[in-house]
């Protein structure tokens, strides 16, 4: 086991600790609002997976890359695991709160919204039988889908939506008591490091797999 492992697994498992030992009941939630923890950290890890998405994109399209296509893949492949976590965990939240598993909500809409594109861009890798043709379209869908993050991280500021305020960082009437906070924090950031984590297995499969083809290459001449 890796040190990357081992220090996932540990982040992984103190995080755990302080969402559910920890961080203490919420007065008008109770229990049922520690889905949080999961919810929001799964959604900034999804947000920065696809920036890291439309970084290799554009790193592809201008330079040609092979590791710039491997690095926007296996972002995309991690961060629809997250994407979609993110969308399971929303109801799951929503329901006991507000009496409703969804509601059209712009940020819900918008989250929605990045999990297609995350579909998206994996479609269209394996649409094409063409390495070179599916990993410059891939790009495009990285690039243009980017719009999506930056609005849906600013939908709660820009309209009235069903979260009145950001949770943080979004003016003297948001926040959270200081041991939910630390909670929320260490909880993204045992999430990041085990995207990294997955990441760097999906570097190591995306080489694996480009050896392989040219070994079938070679041995087909």
């Amino acid at each position: 086991m890796t040190a990357h492992a081992i220090l996932t697994l540990a982040w992984l498992l103190v995080a755990l600790y302080m969402i559910f030992i920890y961080a203490p009941s919420d007065v008008n939630q109770g229990n049922v609002y520690r889905i949080m923890y999961v919810h929001v950290s799964s959604g900034w890890t999804a947000m920065i997976a696809y920036f890291l998405v439309f970084v290799g994109s554009v790193w592809y399209v201008w330079k040609r890359s092979p590791f710039a296509d491997d690095v926007a893949c296996a972002s995309a492949e991690v961060g629809f695991i997250f994407c979609s976590c993110l969308l399971i965990t929303g109801p799951l939240w929503a329901k006991p709160i507000w009496g409703i598993w969804w509601t059209w909500d712009a940020r819900l809409t918008l989250t929605f919204v990045l999990w297609l594109l995350f579909v998206a861009y994996l479609l269209v890798r394996s649409f094409f039988i063409n390495p070179g043709r599916a990993a410059l379209l891939s790009a495009v869908v990285g690039i243009i889908g980017f719009v999506d993050v930056p609005i849906d991280y600013m939908a709660i500021r820009w309209w009235r939506t069903q979260h009145p305020q950001p949770v943080i960082m979004g003016g003297p009437n948001s926040g959270l008591p200081p041991s939910m906070e630390a909670t929320l924090f260490v909880s993204a950031g045992a999430f990041l490091c085990l995207f990294f984590y997955l990441l760097r297995q999906g570097l190591r499969l995306a080489e694996a797999r480009r050896e392989i083809g040219q070994l079938r290459r070679l041995l087909s001449e």
